[in-house]
């Protein structure tokens, strides 16, 4: 089993990296936004479904650090004994 202080650490990486790849792709949105613009019909289409994309991204970035913080919260409880429901 591993540490409390293996877990928080591989949990504050595994933050870092969701968001980092969330940040990058917004960016990578963004650029594709503003180059299409202006050819009129596909312009739209992009940008709905980029921004699709981006709401999508981030519901699944924030239930992924949630996730991680309950992983943390349970091996906090392991580690320090007060193991309890709730």
């Amino acid at each position: 089993m591993a540490s409390y202080s293996d877990v928080q650490k591989a949990v504050r990486v595994e933050k870092f990296r969701i968001w980092a790849a969330w940040f990058c792709g917004g960016w990578v949105g963004v650029g594709v936004m503003v180059t299409t613009k202006e050819m009129k019909p596909w312009g739209l289409v992009a940008q709905v479904v980029f921004i699709g994309l981006g709401v999508a991204a981030t519901v699944t970035a924030v239930r992924m650090t949630n996730a991680l913080n309950r992983r943390a919260e349970r091996e906090r409880r392991a580690v320090l004994g007060d193991d309890y429901p709730g």
